[in-house]
């Protein structure tokens, strides 16, 4: 089993933390993981892109070139990756509010990450964490616990609460948004 995933969005929402924590979550399960990053000269608002391979083999390529799952947090990222998708298995998750105009995908995962980060947690910082959250229940690769345990390992220990309940509501939203399809 190997599958690829690509998050993407604009620098300053936190999808390359997202992606470091799924991959850690994933090693720690005893997977084979490969975790890179691309982002803009900006510090806040440029592309921002982040990948994650998880394998029970050995990684040969660390490149992803035909992610099963993409996390599109903007616009221009569900334009521009949406289409890297394997055309009859891939899953987009898009942030609903944030992706007015949904690319054609064989499968559409759409959840209102940033409202809900700003609505159940109080501020728009934690939307990464919510999307981690749905890309865990898609996923179906790494168990909840892992990730609770990879979002504690990672985030400012004052911060742990709120990390762990948005990564809840990520995660119920997203079975709520699957179980309607």
């Amino acid at each position: 089993m190997q599958k690829e995933l690509r998050l993407s969005g604009s620098g300053g929402q936190g999808v390359i933390t997202a992606a470091i924590i799924f991959a850690e979550a994933a090693a720690a399960c005893g997977m084979n993981v490969a975790q890179s990053q691309s982002y803009g000269p900006e510090a806040r608002g440029g592309a921002s892109r982040s990948e994650v391979i998880v394998s029970n083999d050995v990684i040969y390529h660390p490149h992803v070139e035909h992610p099963d799952i993409v996390l599109a947090m903007t616009q221009a990222a569900a334009d521009k990756y949406a289409g890297d998708l394997d055309p009859e298995k891939g899953i987009l998750i898009v942030d609903s509010e944030l992706v007015p105009n949904v690319p054609a995908a064989s499968h559409i995962v759409s959840v209102p990450i940033t409202t809900l980060a700003i609505e159940k947690i109080g501020k728009a910082l934690f939307a990464n964490i919510v999307a981690l959250g749905a890309i865990t229940r898609v996923s179906g690769l790494v168990p909840l616990d892992a990730v609770k345990a990879a979002v504690t390992n990672r985030v400012p220990p004052h911060t742990v609460d709120a990390n762990i309940q948005a990564l809840m509501v990520g995660y119920e939203a997203a079975e709520a948004a699957v179980a309607q399809k």
